[in-house]
């Protein structure tokens, strides 16, 4: 941890990944089997790495009130005023890494009067550099130690100056003039003389609100009562933060100590408490209360962006009413069963449209006037029997017969070659629509490419 200012002390954590083996970050992967032969490697995964990190910068502003993360891998606290409630800054320092360890993470901290200095010790063993000792403690270690760029370190190098003291002994103009004016703030940053303070990171807003009752209850009506009022607490917040609830989770605290919880998802984002609430009454009614319940807590842990509607539209009661029932249905049978139809940019019948979650995806409609048409019912190709003509006049399709009265075609669809589609490999295809005297209008089809002179059904048109 650093320092605001040359009287301020900095804590940098480092989460460390170097193996017993000597490897390091930046180390190709060949060059690392070659020094560990049995490593195990897989995969970053950078997303679950930011939220872990994101997890420990909150935890470790238990040592400080501003606390940020440092780079993909690192941790930076303003330690100021702090070190005496633990004992002194050694026992901070051991503290911190005792309840990493605990935790599963391995990590190197270091305590320093400045961000760099910190910074550059945490990165070479950890520890703690007193008060005055920052020349002395950095003074040894090679430039790269200054947080500067690869390229600028190989320079200072091969003009001999390897160490961070050797910088503080040559004139400032020629470094800023050959290396630029970053190599001179970052060793006065390192040393005390230009201060750098630790931008803390905002926290996401949090969305919960909660209640304790004097009298425990444990009546469905009595605990929908308080939730009605929970609820409309809530949606003041989010309607607050312009956002909208898309899950929301219900606590329930009972007199022994115990809880139960109720989650409920929504199609979509939403603020309104009585729809919201309805969606409650069936999880709610299935609780054990046990003794009594006598604290509530609901929480929206899911949240989106929600600007705010105008009253009265039509079309947004619409789109109220289904996603009502898309979240009714899903928070019974689970929200990936509830599926939607979305048009897909392919001529091919089988891929001109996808079935998705309804929950997670707009609604989009399909071309108004597609030319040709295609049937409202598809399904895999049936051969036809008993086919006399060129459109078919008279054949036979699942056991009945059938008369032509009206065909229109040919429409000729080529396979789609960067798709191996095993259904479409014996070549284009000619489709009819065909108005049969017995009622059904089917689309049929033959592959005259493959010189075969068998007709397929595939639809059925309304």
């Amino acid at each position: 941890m650093t320092r605001l200012a040359s009287n301020a002390e900095h804590l940098h954590c480092l989460n460390s990944i170097a193996s017993a083996a000597g490897l390091h970050r930046g180390m190709p992967l060949a060059d690392a089997r070659a020094v560990c032969p049995v490593l195990s490697t897989r995969p970053a995964d950078l997303i679950r790495e930011g939220r872990a990190l994101e997890g420990l910068r909150r935890w470790a502003s238990r040592y400080g009130p501003h606390a940020a993360k440092d780079g993909s891998d690192g941790l930076i606290v303003d330690v100021s005023g702090v070190p005496h409630l633990f004992g002194g800054e050694v026992e901070l320092l051991a503290d911190l890494e005792a309840r990493l360890e605990r935790a599963g993470v391995s990590s190197k901290s270091a305590i320093a009067e400045t961000r760099g200095g910190a910074w550059a010790l945490a990165r070479r063993g950890g520890g703690v550099i007193p008060e005055g000792g920052l020349l002395s403690r950095l003074g040894p270690m090679p430039v790269s130690a200054l947080r500067i760029e690869a390229p600028v370190a190989e320079g200072l190098t091969r003009l001999g100056l390897h160490k961070i003291a050797d910088l503080t002994a040559v004139p400032r103009a020629p470094l800023a003039r050959r290396f630029g004016a970053e190599l001179l703030r970052r060793l006065d940053q390192a040393l005390g003389t230009q201060a750098e303070p630790v931008a803390a990171e905002a926290d996401a807003p949090h969305f919960g609100v909660r209640m304790t009752l004097p009298e425990p209850i444990g009546l469905t009506a009595d605990v929908m009562g308080v939730l009605d009022r929970l609820l409309v607490r809530l949606c003041d917040k989010l309607a607050s933060a312009q956002m909208g609830a898309r899950a929301v989770r219900l606590e329930l605290q009972r007199v022994d100590r115990s809880a139960a919880v109720v989650d409920v998802g929504l199609a979509r984002a939403m603020r309104d408490p009585v729809r919201i609430s309805a969606l409650f009454l069936k999880g709610v009614d299935e609780v054990d209360s046990g003794f009594g319940i006598d604290g509530l807590r609901l929480t929206a842990s899911i949240t989106e962006p929600l600007a705010s509607e105008q009253i009265g539209n039509a079309q947004a009661r619409a789109e109220d009413e289904l996603s009502d029932l898309i979240s009714r249905i899903g928070n019974r049978l689970g929200f990936d069963a509830v599926q939607r139809y979305l048009p897909a940019s392919s001529r091919i019948p089988e891929r001109s449209f996808l079935t998705v979650p309804a929950a997670y995806a707009a609604p989009e409609p399909f071309p108004p006037k597609r030319r040709p048409r295609r049937p409202i019912t598809l399904f895999p190709a049936e051969a036809l029997a008993q086919v006399s003509g060129s459109p078919p006049a008279r054949f036979s399709w699942r056991r009945m017969g059938f008369t032509t009265l009206r065909a229109h075609g040919p429409e000729r669809i080529s396979p789609e070659w960067w798709f191996d589609d095993p259904a479409w490999r014996s070549g284009v295809r000619d489709y009819w629509r065909i108005e049969t005297n017995e009622g059904p209008r089917l689309w049929l089809f033959r592959t005259p490419q493959s010189g075969s002179r068998d007709w397929y059904a595939q639809g059925v048109f309304l």
